[in-house]
């Protein structure tokens, strides 16, 4: 059951509106956003290039810049080592791309997620050393490497770490922790707790952009040029979910508005593939459409086809690369359903249903599709949730062979899920993350030793376990026209940390429903309050929907909503307005969230 929660934050929106020249319903939401000051509103609306941070205010960004530019004058081989998801990839190509403009002799390498798992390891290394390289430098991992870079400083190798995962830590008995930094020549993380920074949360590829910034700076090329590097930047920041507030909003702002005009030739190719115009491409398409696209490489074959479309010179390269992500996604999205459903019967069919923090395992389910196995899992029962699924075995210390697992984690706000696996530590052999996501890798023997620490140590109550969706406002309908939709626009680009507008109305009467779409998985309404008629339409769980009507006024009262015939049903809905626009008509509508 959600609770439903109408934001109660104060300010005069009436003085805000006529200064900033905005609908008092927009200064409202951008209050209930967190924004206080003027100068905040200010920079919201119209922050640009010269809001964005200092990268030189990055801890260990300067001493990073300059031993690369020493390796360049010497003419020293570097090898990047990136990650195979949004992040990693455009991160890789922001370090590739501006290292061989700076007159780098560089390389990329990105693990495969099934023979190399996550980040640098000592094949790697061991490869990248035979190959003659002098120098590896990290984008979007290495943080927690501490074993493999203590290996490449054995083998006489310059290591830099470009990353933004969290420091792993230990803790001693008082509960004092120390960081464990790896043994790297340079470490550029935001999340170094001396990092001056003033925003942690970025993503590695805007680490990796702002490395860029500080290198060219050195060798003297123009920070002008830097700027092309922007649409990648916003590409992994939507992709790696972070939140879009402060610098990340711009960044992600100015990324679109280049995509818009300039997007790089692979990027646009995925757009044509997925039938996006590029005027119109905005956050919602690069988190659900373009950005799984990219993804879908390195999960089922490998992220090198994601890069070589990033870096495609023709069309004809790119449109082959971008049919053969697409097609890749289709495959990802089918087998992500049969996990799905095995997961869902996993919890509804053992004890494990009772248990705050859910450790699944799927032995057939693909790896790579864990994480995303997890997340839907989470939103359906909002619980923290580990799936798990085989992995290739390792030869133990004993020189027997151990049967592994490899998990990817998904929690809520109420549960920091790398300081939870940290204090399980004992049972991984290797594990990172963040408070909202983590991976980790074990013996499969250690599964049921999981399940019982996570949800011994735990503490979540019935209110944390509760989803919470926050209201902007209620809202009658009246109130919804073209110009207040218009102005809602300027709150773009929505995402994580910047929701689109919830509204609110009670005693919302439902006149007609019917399902369309070709499966029949659409609801489209009409509705009224007391203040007019409205078309609407519903993505949700036409199930659940049904359900609810039954519920409160029976089998009769569905039925006439059915036949479009008078009937009593009223509830409470939030809602989202819009235009629907088709075949040239231009009409006013509702897009429902949920109902009660």
């Amino acid at each position: 059951m959600k609770k439903w929660m109408l934001h109660m934050k104060k300010a005069d929106f009436k003085e805000l509106s006529e200064k900033f020249g905005i609908d008092p319903v927009v200064a409202k939401i951008m209050r209930n956003r967190g924004l206080e000051s003027e100068e905040a509103y200010d920079m919201f609306l119209n922050g640009g290039w010269e809001h964005l941070y200092d990268p030189a205010g990055m801890k260990g960004i300067v001493e990073a810049a300059g031993l690369i530019k020493e390796k360049i004058e010497k003419k020293k081989s570097i090898r990047i080592i990136g990650d195979y998801d949004i992040d990693g990839v455009n991160a890789s190509y922001i370090l590739y791309k501006g290292l061989l403009r700076a007159g780098a002799d560089a390389d990329i390498t990105i693990p495969d997620r099934i023979a190399d798992g996550y980040g640098i390891n000592e094949d790697l290394i061991r490869q990248a050393h035979e190959a003659g390289k002098d120098t590896v430098i990290t984008c979007d991992n290495g943080i927690a490497a501490a074993e493999q870079i203590a290996y490449a400083k054995g083998l006489g190798m310059t290591v830099v770490v470009t990353d933004h995962h969290d420091i792993p830590y230990e803790e001693d008995a008082a509960g004092m922790r120390r960081s464990l930094l790896p043994p790297a020549d340079v470490v550029v993380d935001p999340k170094q707790e001396d990092c001056p920074y003033p925003l942690k949360e970025i993503c590695g590829a805007v680490v990796a952009w702002k490395f860029i910034q500080v290198l060219y700076q050195q060798v003297g090329i123009g920070a002008e040029e830097t700027k092309q590097f922007v649409q990648f930047a916003a590409m992994a920041t939507i992709g790696d979910v972070m939140p879009l507030r402060d610098e990340n909003r711009m960044i992600v702002k100015l990324g679109l508005e280049q995509m818009h005009t300039m997007p790089c030739p692979g990027i646009e190719a995925l757009m044509r593939a997925c039938n996006i115009k590029k005027e119109e491409l905005g956050s919602y398409h690069i988190g659900f459409i373009v950005g799984p696209c990219l993804n879908a490489s390195g999960r089922l074959e490998t992220a090198k086809y994601a890069l070589q479309l990033l870096l495609a010179d023709t069309k004809e390269e790119a449109d082959n690369l971008a049919a053969k992500l697409k097609s890749l996604n289709d495959e990802r999205k089918a087998m992500t359903e049969e996990g799905l459903e095995e997961a869902a019967a996993q919890i509804e069919q053992s004890d494990c249903k009772e248990d705050k923090v859910f450790v699944l395992y799927l032995p057939d389910c693909h790896e790579s599709l864990a994480g995303i196995i997890a997340g839907r899992i989470k939103e359906r029962y909002y619980k923290p949730v580990l799936v798990f699924t085989d992995t290739k075995s390792q030869e133990g210390k004993d020189g027997k062979i151990v049967e592994m697992v490899k998990g990817s984690g998904r929690s809520i706000e109420a549960y920091h899920m790398y300081d939870e696996l940290t204090k399980c530590r004992d049972l991984f052999t290797k594990y990172g993350g963040h408070p909202m996501a983590a991976g980790v890798s074990m013996p499969k023997e250690n599964l049921k030793a999981l399940r019982k620490q996570l949800n011994e140590n735990q503490t979540l109550t019935d209110e944390q376990l509760t989803e919470k969706i926050y209201i902007d406002a209620a809202m009658p309908f009246s109130y919804v026209t073209g110009a207040l939709i218009e102005s809602l626009n300027v709150l773009e680009p929505f995402g994580n940390g910047n929701a689109k507008p919830v509204f609110a109305v009670k005693g919302m009467k439902i006149l007609h429903i019917r399902q369309v779409g070709r499966e029949r998985k659409i609801l489209k309404l009409s509705v009224s309050d007391d203040t007019c008629v409205m078309e609407a339409v519903y993505f949700g769980s036409i199930e659940a929907f049904e359900s609810l009507i039954c519920d409160k006024f029976g089998m009769s009262g569905l039925e006439a909503l059915y036949r479009g015939q008078e009937n009593s049903v009223s509830v409470s809905a939030l809602y989202y307005p819009a235009v629907n626009e088709y075949m040239g008509r231009r009409q006013l509508q509702i897009t429902i969230r949920e109902f009660s």
